[in-house]
């Protein structure tokens, strides 16, 4: 399946890639090249992963380290549309989108 970050997506990496960076700027690259081989990953079998109706029709997530990769499956694209800190309000992050 093909795979696309939104525009929100991209900001989540950024943000962590620079709040990582702060203490190690090696070990953030690290992690997000890392975070987008597990989006590969996941794009193959995105049927595979759980289900998040509280959070929306269709939304799917995963887990990589603290963080968790929300995405939507739509035809034959994986569309990645968060990454989120997985102690964040995320339904309070998802709500205030809509």
């Amino acid at each position: 399946m093909q795979l696309v970050f939104s525009p929100l997506a991209e900001r989540d990496l950024e943000a962590i890639g620079d709040y990582i960076a702060r203490d190690n700027p090696r070990r953030a690259l690290r992690f997000i090249v890392g975070l987008r081989a597990q989006c590969v990953q996941l794009a193959a079998t995105p049927q595979a992963y759980r289900q998040c109706p509280e959070l929306g029709d269709g939304i799917r997530s995963c887990a990589y380290g603290n963080y968790v990769i929300f995405f939507l499956v739509e035809g034959v694209a994986v569309r990645i549309i968060r990454v989120l800190h997985g102690a964040m309000d995320i339904a309070g992050r998802f709500s205030s989108e809509q």
